[in-house]
């Protein structure tokens, strides 16, 4: 489950692009908070915050808690506005939600135990199928990642969705079949060949060598006769 990471905020009393200009140019970021049939609430950001968020990991799958409006509310980051010239953030979306609420999000695979793979210790090549994950879960819900374990797997074996266990409150956006993951490849085998090439040279060369002396030969006769 994502943690619940709170952001400082100031409240914005004035809405449109002139209101939104002169929040820039104070050095801060215009930002808004909608949904979950609520009214929204005008908000802004300290720069430095929002591109300390933007480092981290799954800045639109994290759980924000903001303060505002008197009121605590839980958002996710749903869209941000880029300036196209110097890719500088110029608006930021957060939406609210509710337990009711479920949202398609596409969740990272991570490979682990590696080691204890004897496919790949044989020489084995993890293939990945799929990086990520769609599912649909509520906010609350949503997993920094599913685990796929690898161990025991041989060259040749493949790992589908229906080997791993998903978290609670989490569902398939993919049902009609059960989809591979990632498998197991043989080893890439590289075999030496002669140099056909040069062989071929270095016939041509006999040849002219052969005749170039033939050449010489005839010139003699030609002179003596």
């Amino acid at each position: 489950m994502a943690d619940v990471i709170s952001f400082a905020v100031e409240e914005r009393d004035r809405a449109g692009k002139g209101a939104a200009r002169a929040t820039r140019r104070a050095g801060r970021i215009p930002a808004v908070i909608y949904g979950n049939k609520q009214d929204p609430i005008l908000i802004s950001l300290d720069p430095q915050e929002l591109s300390r968020q933007l480092r981290g990991a799954g800045f639109y799958s994290n759980v924000y808690e903001i303060e505002a409006g008197g009121a605590t509310h839980r958002v996710l980051a749903r869209d941000m506005q880029l300036d196209p010239v110097t890719d500088r953030p110029l608006h930021v979306d957060f939406m609210r939600f509710s337990k009711k609420t479920r949202l398609v999000m596409e969740i990272l695979v991570n490979f682990i135990n590696e080691e204890e793979c004897p496919g790949i210790r044989q020489g084995g090549v993890l293939n990945i199928v799929r990086h990520s994950i769609e599912m649909r879960c509520n906010p609350e819900s949503i997993p920094e990642s599913i685990e796929v374990d690898l161990t025991g797997l041989e060259v040749g074996d493949s790992v589908h969705i229906s080997a791993i266990t998903l978290p609670d409150d989490v569902e398939l956006t993919i049902t009609d079949r059960d989809f591979t993951i990632a498998t197991i490849a043989a080893p890439t085998i590289v075999e030496e060949v002669e140099d056909e090439d040069e062989e071929g040279i270095e016939g041509e060369e006999g040849v002219e060598g052969e005749g170039a002396e033939g050449g010489e030969d005839d010139e003699d006769n030609a002179s003596e006769d």
